[in-house]
């Protein structure tokens, strides 16, 4: 069995967890680690209990706390060769064994679970999301995608849960405060996903047995959950998916989710 939690899942800072039998990871550690420390603690874990970080990009809303947590608790990161030439600030601070170094769209292991990076189109040095494989269970976190194409929905399919960027309302984005070239930026092939490509994307996969999706890393000004939630689920509608197959959250910015049992 895997678990799942989303720690924290936003544009402020992102930490996700997910557990098996033999495994606890966390992706990401995009907030303070006082905070991660405590979401963990409010679903019984402690940070002493983590076997690793994975890291999908260097923006630091996802490794605000890399270099602190790693050194303190003694874990080791995992990150592609890119993502850690692009983080050189963090790297300083983690102890050279513990620094690990993954290619992305290649399996590696760690204990009982199979991780598999793939890539994903952001304007960092080399972003990834995860596949993660417990036996015949996966799941996939796909965040901060800045269009959805035929290779990613391939990597997607199969799996029981997602975790799904649904970062932005195009018409709240429009008229949002945000700067004409930060509107461009989000809004373009290497930006973030829109609510409504969210939906689209569920609905397609939704025909290869995907059960369960929680959307995630909303952003705080040009979004908020309860729109990426309708959106989603008007979209599943418009597309004659069987809305009643699928169970659907949002993840908190400032909470951790319930656990999620796959």
């Amino acid at each position: 069995m895997l678990k799942f939690c989303s720690l924290y899942s936003g544009s402020s800072g992102n930490c996700l967890f997910v557990d098996s039998k033999n495994t606890k990871l966390l992706i990401d550690s995009g907030t303070s680690c006082k905070k991660i420390c405590e979401g963990l603690h409010s679903i019984h874990t402690s940070i002493e209990e983590i076997d690793a970080i994975l890291v999908t990009h260097e923006h630091s809303d996802h490794i605000q706390s890399l270099g602190l947590i790693s050194k303190k608790y003694d874990i080791p990161v995992y990150a592609n060769l890119e993502t850690w030439q692009a983080m050189e600030n963090q790297r300083a601070k983690i102890r050279s064994e513990n620094i690990k170094v993954f290619e992305n769209d290649k399996d590696f292991c760690l204990n009982d679970l199979t991780i598999h990076p793939f890539s994903t189109p952001h304007d960092a040095a080399n972003p990834c999301g995860f596949n993660i494989h417990n036996g015949k269970r996966k799941i996939s976190i796909a965040t901060d995608l800045g269009h959805m194409d035929n290779t990613i929905l391939e990597e997607l399919q199969g799996s029981s849960f997602i975790l799904l960027e649904a970062n932005y309302d195009p018409e709240i984005l429009k008229v949002s405060k945000y700067p004409f070239h930060l509107k461009q930026r989000i809004a373009g092939p290497n930006g973030h996903l829109s609510n409504e490509t969210a939906g689209k994307t569920i609905s397609t996969l939704m025909q290869k047995d995907l059960k369960e999706v929680m959307l995630g890393h909303l952003s705080k000004e040009n979004n908020f959950p309860e729109l990426a939630y309708q959106t989603v689920m008007e979209e599943l509608m418009n597309q004659n998916s069987d809305i009643h197959s699928l169970k659907l959250s949002v993840a908190s910015r400032y909470e951790p989710s319930k656990v999620i049992n796959i």
